[in-house]
């Protein structure tokens, strides 16, 4: 066994390392058999075939951004994420948790969050939308259809803009207003450092205010408390300013970003638009002419408000290959289902229902910084347009 664990090294060293890749494996042996011959030639593969299984290195070692292995692991800063049965409370999870440690381990049975859980609090949530459009209050007019292959030819296919016609009485409701009161707080470049005047603080304690005035927002709440994930209201408020609007930097060491800006303003980074997945913040753009609609690639099931579109567009001479977004929720419906959704199901896909109809969001954390004793902070969310 020694001689060949020897010449298997030997040939790794000579020929290039078998697990070359992004993931490391027991099942190396299968997926990398074919990359094992090129590399090594036949007669190395003839001792492989009965070595490899003792040398993959998942076999070894668990790799520090999974959870294989590692269910209840105390916590430990140094870590990327963690396994523990506080990470789901602090947002900081590895993405295959739910994979490898039952969610049972959060305190209790009860507490565990479920796939049917979800489907009914978010049909909750939807009925909730008092606030929503109403039909006659947002005509949209989305012309030509490209297919998912088509989305990166930056065509203009809409000679017309997407919004015909919206009710912007709309704009006069609480949640509404605090909303769009947010969305000039931003540079969209990425690498500049976003400066918040004691003003815009203001402006976002305001607009948390407005929306746990909503049913929706206290469902989600008492949904969350229920599960044990905030104690109190102001805990969950404190929670969701930090998570939402707390500045980390996504390039060039700066301040430069936040949740809320990058879901609902959007941002430039290396000359494309990342983010900017609300409606109101599209409508009001394309108003002022700084935003070109050129096509949609996917157009929800529903026949009311809200609907998903799943859209091609420019801003400015910036690009957006596909920018899905809800179209007539309310603030608050959008903002509350992501929230669910990143608190419940971090860096995967988190599976709805909304009216009958299934949809899917999918959120990622940002894990350069962190808040609160390790908690993450939002990086994206958008609903899957596909």
């Amino acid at each position: 066994m020694g001689q060949k664990v020897l010449l298997f090294q030997l040939c790794c060293v000579l020929r290039g390392p078998v697990w070359a890749g992004n993931h490391l494996g027991s099942d190396c042996l299968r997926k990398r058999s074919s990359q094992v011959i090129n590399w090594m030639g036949q007669g190395c593969w003839s001792i492989l075939q009965t070595t490899v299984l003792f040398l993959c290195p998942q076999d070894l070692y668990t790799a520090s951004d999974s959870c294989k292995g590692r269910c209840q692991e105390p916590y430990n800063e140094k870590d990327e994420c963690h396994c523990n049965a506080e990470c789901e409370r602090y947002h900081n999870c590895c993405e295959d948790y739910y994979t490898y440690c039952s969610p049972e381990g959060f305190s209790s049975s009860q507490d565990a969050i479920t796939d049917g859980d979800l489907l009914h609090i978010s049909e909750q949530l939807y009925e909730a939308d008092h606030n929503k459009a109403q039909p006659t209050d947002v005509i949209i007019n989305p012309q030509h259809q490209v297919s998912p292959d088509e989305t990166g030819d930056q065509e203009d296919h809409s000679p017309e803009p997407l919004y015909k016609y919206v009710n912007e009485k709309l704009f006069s409701k609480p949640t509404y207003a605090s909303f769009i009161k947010l969305l000039d707080n931003y540079q969209r470049a990425t690498g500049r450092e976003e400066e918040v005047t004691a003003e815009e603080l203001k402006e976002q304690d305001n607009f948390l205010k407005e929306v746990m005035k909503t049913e929706l927002m206290k469902k989600l709440f008492t949904f969350l408390h229920k599960k044990n994930r905030y104690s109190s209201e102001q805990e969950f408020v404190t929670d969701l300013k930090e998570m939402w609007f707390g500045l980390y930097s996504r390039g060039n060491g700066e301040r430069d970003s936040s949740g809320f800006e990058h879901v609902f303003s959007g941002e430039v980074k290396k000359g494309k638009v990342t983010g900017f997945h609300n409606w109101i913040r599209f409508y009001l753009m394309e108003k002022q002419g700084l935003v070109n609609y050129f096509s949609y690639s996917y157009d929800g099931p529903w026949n009311t408000y809200p609907d998903v579109l799943g859209m091609q567009f420019s801003w400015d001479e910036f690009y957006k290959e596909v920018g899905s977004a809800f179209i007539g929720c309310s603030p608050e419906f959008e903002f509350g289902l992501y929230t669910l959704c990143f608190i419940t199901r971090p860096g995967r896909a988190c599976h709805l229902s909304l009216g009958g109809h299934s949809l899917s969001i999918q959120t990622y954390t940002w894990t350069k910084s962190t808040y609160g004793n390790g908690r993450k902070y939002i990086a994206t969310a958008y609903v899957i347009s596909s």
